[in-house]
């Protein structure tokens, strides 16, 4: 049986479902280096994922029995760009998988948006989560009302995180620098603004419930808002979904709850666009919105403003607007969708059209930031249908140093501090132990120094 070395190039879900389907795959012997230019692996499990949501990172005991098997070896503390090229990559594998996520985020591309105070919503949920590259990042907890700009599950985590009760925030395993700022803040007022209403919210079910529940914070939104117009109404009756109807029910029962003077205000409000951020001495203070009204526009309804605008005063803005991918030296980008041009998974040429032999993609920089970390399991396994019906055709690169000792060798010369899938083992069994001792989950090694010398 003919053997086959492959390179996946990121550690978060879609990676280690690629990997999964590689590592089963009965045509092939195969063996899998998965790559990651942070030292910790599980991307967006471990970064993106809210601190207060524990059970959802259990999704890791999956993907450490994949890293159990034994073709498969993880590099971390390696980025592909910086310490190996594509090329070098291509002289060692036979196929190579992308699946490196939607790692910044979109500009809402208003007048503003550039004053202290503004930021992307990633730059803060990498922050809290103790993101080697955000450590060091500062935002104005003094401000004692907050923006957050969009209505998808990350704008509720952002929101959420602003609302909890110090108390809270210390049952999670947020990053300690994250969670001294945050029992400090002087927060008491947070506004979420989706552009359009509680049918088009991206946010789900589980996400706008919790948000009802929290211990120090009451959540409200506006009659008028909530109510849905003659369009919404046609859709949902329409659709049948249960599922859509519910959140409806949940966003429109915030409308009815009584103010619980005392603690934070956490207020969603609905149609409605940012178009200026304000400020004074080069910092934010205040928000410009226009109120919107919806109109179809083919099978979909666009928010089309209206001549109402309304000033929010804020000291602090975090956009969620949107993510996009980042470029891979050597390998083609679509800027303008923020995501690897690919046929199915094949990455494409731009100029040609054509497939690149041997390179493909998976997760959120093949197809865009869609959907929950379980859609990236039949993403990955669409991806390996691909890659395995191209081996089968000898469509394969032809690697001239195919061996795990080669690339192995290189890698120590590169970057001698990389982190193998044991050290990781490791450094994790330091973090929970160190949590225990403190009566939390996990206390994170944080910056790349740390982890080499914890390590050493």
């Amino acid at each position: 049986m003919k053997k086959l070395r492959v390179a996946v190039v990121g550690s978060g879900p879609a990676g280690f479902y690629t990997a999964d389907a590689l590592l089963k795959t009965k045509d092939f012997e195969i063996s899998v280096d998965m790559y990651d230019r942070l030292p910790m692996p599980f991307g967006l499990v471990r970064f993106g994922v809210a601190p207060d949501h524990l059970k959802i990172k259990n999704v890791t005991r999956a993907f450490e029995k994949i890293a159990g098997h034994p073709e498969f070896r993880f590099f971390g503390n390696v980025d592909i760009g910086t310490h190996l090229s594509v090329d070098e990559l291509k002289d060692h594998y036979h196929l190579i998988c992308f699946a490196t996520g939607a790692q910044t985020d979109k500009r809402m591309g208003i007048p503003g948006e550039d004053l202290e105070g503004s930021h992307p919503a990633t730059d803060f949920v990498a922050w809290y989560n103790g993101h080697p590259d955000c450590r060091h990042l500062q935002f104005d907890l003094t401000a004692e009302k907050v923006a957050v700009v969009g209505i998808g599950n990350v704008a509720v985590d952002v929101a959420r995180i602003l609302c909890r009760t110090p108390e809270e925030l210390k049952a999670s395993d947020m990053a300690d620098h994250a969670l001294r700022a945050l029992s400090k803040s002087k927060i008491r007022e947070v506004y979420m603004l989706g552009r359009r209403g509680p049918v088009q919210a991206a946010y789900t079910n589980p996400e706008i419930k919790e948000l009802g529940e929290l211990d120090g914070a009451s959540v409200a939104t506006i009659a008028e808002e909530v109510e849905l117009d003659p369009l919404s109404q046609q859709f949902l009756d329409a659709s049948g979904d249960r599922k859509l109807e519910k959140k409806v029910e949940i966003t429109q029962s915030f409308a009815k709850l009584p103010d619980s003077s005392g603690g934070k205000k956490l207020i969603i409000r609905f149609l409605v666009s940012p178009i200026e951020l304000l400020g004074t001495d080069g910092k934010v203070t205040a928000i410009k919105i226009v109120k919107n009204r919806l109109e179809a526009a083919g099978e979909r309804l666009k928010a089309v403003p209206t001549d109402k605008i309304e000033e929010i005063p804020v000291g602090l803005v975090f956009r969620s607007v949107g993510y996009r991918g980042v470029a891979i030296p050597g390998v083609p980008m679509d800027e303008d969708r923020g995501i690897i041009p690919n046929d199915d998974g094949r990455v494409i040429d731009h100029e040609s059209g054509n497939p690149v032999r041997g390179l493909y993609v998976s997760g959120w920089i093949k197809r865009g930031p869609t959907g929950v970390i379980g859609t990236n399991k039949s993403d990955g396994y669409s991806t390996v249908k691909v890659m395995i019906a191209d081996a089968l055709r000898e469509e394969t690169l032809s690697p001239s140093r195919a061996s795990a000792d080669a690339i192995e060798c290189l890698i120590k010369t590169r970057q001698p501090h990389f982190v193998s899938y044991a050290d990781w083992q490791r450094l994790d069994a330091m973090e929970t132990a160190r949590g225990e001792a403190e009566g939390r989950p996990r206390k994170k090694i944080i910056s790349r120094e740390d982890v080499i010398a914890a390590l050493a």
